[in-house]
């Protein structure tokens, strides 16, 4: 499908209704403008808005949000339209109700003025269209009916966006372009049904900073702070919230946490080690004793059943299972038989709080960290129960469902991490999930089957704003954003923020400091990570500097209205990501300066203290946006990490000063020599010829990695190339070696885990006609703390594997790289005759690319 432009115009949109029939738009369409075209429905005009009507017997979630709707109409039109529940009346005027629930609604459906076949039954489906002569005293009625509840919330928020209302609006302070007039198009618009059931976020680690901001704000994480939160998840098109859990019991601490949860429409849940809604606080309070079944089984199913009685007939995703006290392993002596015992026992207490077989209640069990262990060695859950897979705290799914495998009533699910607390280091700061690669792992979950449960943990909810976004609208329709579109995606994303006049420009600076904080993140950076000698810091800081100039070239250019927003979701990570990076380059010197006893080390030091002391600055100006709204936010030390836990506060790198006048550097921006070896470095997607077979093609996935894009093979369940050679898929790379002899090839690959959990990933490899040699990515890799190889792959963001091979003479040579697993995502290749100069991202390319488009697909 081609991308349109983002407002396409009304005409068009009128033809495209007619084709479409009951389909979503084309990508990046609007239905709503501020000119009339033919048969437009009048929301605003002259003055004067259209009236909106709801059934008072409705959902109480559904007279709120439609409220919003209210307030959202008068934040674009300055006018606010009337709302009742009473008789509508008037020429135009728009009707909002649930199927079932509201007579409004069930009136026109028994008329035959509105068809719902396609959409009642269904879960959290809308249909918006214009109704002619509805009722008598209504002649036209814009109608959004829900199959449920949330279908009718969504097709409210959903008018909302299009009529310019981001979703945004209060958490990242994105401003409303005001209009005098809004038009809505006839035809009948639907997004159809969400491919993921239940898709939320996680709020956790949450302490300094969003702990701190609700407590200035509102008096603690409750119910005040809360509403904000469910809008928010609702407007994105979300269902599901886990709550910040760090000292924070969201069922205690405020009795109307669960209660407004529920009326607006927020499928509750607890995290992977909270059992049955209870907050894991709350079993302090409860003064229980021990966390342990064996010995304390009665004390612990007690404070259970209190849980699912406080639960009620409020909607959640009860969590079944136990980890051990405070998110750590069970005890050694903990087996299979006793954890399906504690399952068992905890669904009998589900059976009889509920008044209703346990299977009826919805239930999930997360496979996190040594509990897949569990899994894995035999241990069982009912069908019913979900099974939340998990990632490695570090974006990297450890385990999908076999293809093929028996379906499970409670299907698989995926808890990701945006934000995490452990090693080999917290990282919890700033954004460092450049879409890519969420695209492409959360793409195999869904290919795989994993679809009935997506959850991220996004700790403070903001900075996360961005991958948030494109994680819920991913979940609820994976179709439209192909491998090739997370460009326009971001573009699309940020024309909703600012407007369509710099969006291309916006969009590409998220893309870049996203893409550039995932080289390493932040929290594990410091001087040794990038090679002076080589010039690859200078280049790194160079790259970073040119961001922020370019992003503080569009600030300017900015309305005074849209600068907090900018700030905060643009120029500010970019600022002080800049900053960050020249603070430790700048210390690298000075060290460097000081060995050598070189006069500028002194002058570096004083520079390292004022980068420094301009990350406070740079922290400052963000707590100071409108007027003090985000004070504490940006409270995330970040600086001076010696292991994987957080310094109390930020702390200066060690610089070294040198006493009396030295011998001044020749050159301090002069690039060291790059070593006597001959190499060849290419870029994965800068292949000569792709070759496929069967339903087997190569596919470019631009921008995902450390420098350009990255190369996979579709389908990505596909099985594995049993013998690599001859006609099996593989890409070709035609090099150039300057002699005879040994020769070493190095593949970068994305540090996707073997999820198959079988023999690890494999990938071939070959120079010109010999033999492939099989390389498995995960030979000695095991996704856990103290596991050097993981801990490696995951602070570096790449798995390095290396393989030998010998030429016979110099001159020409055809490199292949040949598909054994599906799964496997290459970025770069380095062949080497010697030594290949010692860098963190690998040489740059120094071959010219093929004249081949990026992004294209297939064979070559």
């Amino acid at each position: 499908m081609k991308f349109f432009r983002l407002l396409l115009p009304f005409a068009v949109l009128l033809s495209t209704f007619d084709a479409l029939a009951q389909t979503t738009l084309p990508v990046g369409a609007s239905t709503v403008s501020a000119t009339k075209g033919q048969g437009g429905f009048t929301l605003a005009a002259a003055g004067k808005t259209a009236p909106i009507y709801a059934s008072a017997s409705d959902w109480p979630g559904v007279l709120r949000a439609a409220k919003d709707l209210q307030a959202d109409v008068q934040r674009v039109t300055r006018i606010q339209p009337p709302f009742g529940t009473g008789k509508p009346a008037g020429q135009e005027v728009v009707f909002i109700g649930t199927i079932g629930k509201s007579p409004l609604i069930d009136q026109l459906i028994k008329a035959k003025k509105l068809d719902v076949k396609a959409v009642a039954g269904r879960w959290e489906t809308f249909v918006r269209q214009v109704v002619e002569q509805p009722l008598p005293g209504v002649a036209r009625a814009l109608v959004i009916a829900g199959s449920d509840k949330r279908g009718t919330i969504y097709g409210i928020y959903d008018l909302s966006q299009q009529m310019g209302v981001s979703p945004w609006y209060w958490w990242a302070d994105v401003p409303v372009k005001p209009q005098t007039a809004l038009y809505v198009a006839p035809g009948r618009y639907t997004l159809g049904e969400p491919a993921v059931k239940y898709r939320g976020i996680f709020i956790n680690d949450e302490a300094p900073a969003l702990q701190n901001w609700s407590q200035e704000k509102f008096g603690g994480v409750n119910s005040k702070m809360y509403t904000h939160m469910f809008e928010l998840i609702l407007r994105l098109k979300g269902n599901y919230l886990w709550p910040a859990m760090w000292g924070n019991m969201f069922n205690a601490d405020d009795p109307q946490n669960p209660v407004l949860a529920d009326e607006y429409g927020i499928v509750m849940g607890t995290s992977h080690h909270e059992p049955l809604t209870r907050a894991h606080e709350e079993w302090k309070k409860f003064d229980g004793g021990a966390w342990n079944y064996q010995t304390n089984a009665a004390r612990l199913q007690e404070f259970w059943r209190g849980g699912m009685q406080r639960m009620g007939t409020r909607e959640n995703i009860v969590t079944v299972g136990m980890r051990g006290d405070g998110d750590e392993p069970m005890s050694r002596e903990s087996n299979i038989a006793l954890l399906e015992k504690i399952v068992a026992d905890q669904r009998q207490i589900i059976a009889e709080t509920t008044g209703k077989p346990a299977a009826q209640t919805p239930q999930m069990w997360a496979l996190y960290k040594e509990v897949q262990d569990y899994y894995d060695k035999g241990m069982r859950v009912p069908d019913d129960v979900t099974l939340l897979l998990c990632d490695d705290n570090w974006g990297n799914l450890r385990k999908l469902p076999k293809p093929g495998e028996k379906p499970r009533a409670g299907g698989y699910g995926i808890y990701y991490h945006f934000d995490y607390v452990g090693g080999p280091r917290n990282y919890k700061w700033l954004n460092t999930n450049p879409l890519p690669r969420i695209w492409e792992q959360m793409h195999l979950a869904k290919e795989y089957g994993a679809d009935k449960i997506w959850i991220v943990n996004v700790g403070d909810l903001k900075p996360m704003e961005l991958p948030i976004s494109f994680f819920l609208d991913y979940a609820w329709n994976p179709d439209r954003i192909p491998a090739t579109g997370v460009a326009a995606y971001t573009q699309r994303w940020a024309a909703q923020q600012f407007g369509p006049a710099y969006a291309p420009e916006i969009a590409d600076i998220l893309a870049k400091y996203a893409k550039y904080n995932a080289r390493r993140k932040p929290e594990l950076l410091d001087a040794n990570t990038y090679r002076l000698a080589t010039g690859e810091w200078a280049t790194v800081v160079a790259d970073y500097n040119q961001l922020l100039t370019r992003a503080e070239a569009i600030n300017q250019k900015m309305p005074a209205a849209s600068r907090d927003a900018y700030y905060e979701l643009v120029l500010h990570p970019v600022q002080a990501c800049a900053n960050l990076n020249e603070l430790y380059y700048t210390v690298a010197r000075n060290r460097e300066a000081a060995q050598k006893g070189q006069a500028n080390a002194n002058e570096l030091a004083e520079k390292a203290k004022a980068l420094f002391a301009k990350d406070a600055e740079i922290k400052n100006r963000y707590h100071a946006l409108a007027g003090g709204k985000w004070n504490h936010m940006m409270d995330q030390t970040h600086i001076g990490y010696t292991y994987w836990q957080q310094p109390p506060a930020d702390k200066m790198p060690e610089v070294q000063t040198v006493a009396g006048a030295g011998a001044p550097p020749a050159n301090t921006a002069a690039v060291a020599s790059a070593g006597t070896g001959s190499y060849v470095s290419l870029e994965a997607e800068h292949y000569t010829t792709a070759v496929g077979a069967g339903p087997i093609i190569w596919q470019r996935l631009p921008d995902l990695g450390r420098t350009l894009g990255a190369v996979t093979t579709f389908p990505v369940t596909a099985a594995p190339t049993a013998t690599p050679g001859g006609a099996s898929p593989h890409l070709e790379y035609r090099i150039s070696l300057a002699q005879p002899g040994a020769v070493q090839v190095a593949a970068y690959l994305a540090p996707t885990l073997d999820f198959t959990n079988t023999t690890g990933l494999r990938y071939a490899v070959s120079i010109d006609d010999e033999a492939p040699q099989l390389i498995n990515l995960h030979t000695g890799l095991n996704p856990d703390n103290g596991n050097k190889p993981w801990e490696q792959a995951v602070a570096e963001n790449i798995i390095l594997k290396t393989s030998q091979h010998r030429v016979a003479a110099a001159g020409p040579h055809v490199l292949r790289f040949w598909r054994v697993d599906p799964g496997v995502v290459l970025e770069k290749l380095v062949v080497s005759q010697g030594e290949a100069p010692a860098s963190y991202l690998g040489p740059p390319e120094n071959v010219p690319a093929p004249a081949a488009g990026k992004g294209s697909v297939g064979q070559r």
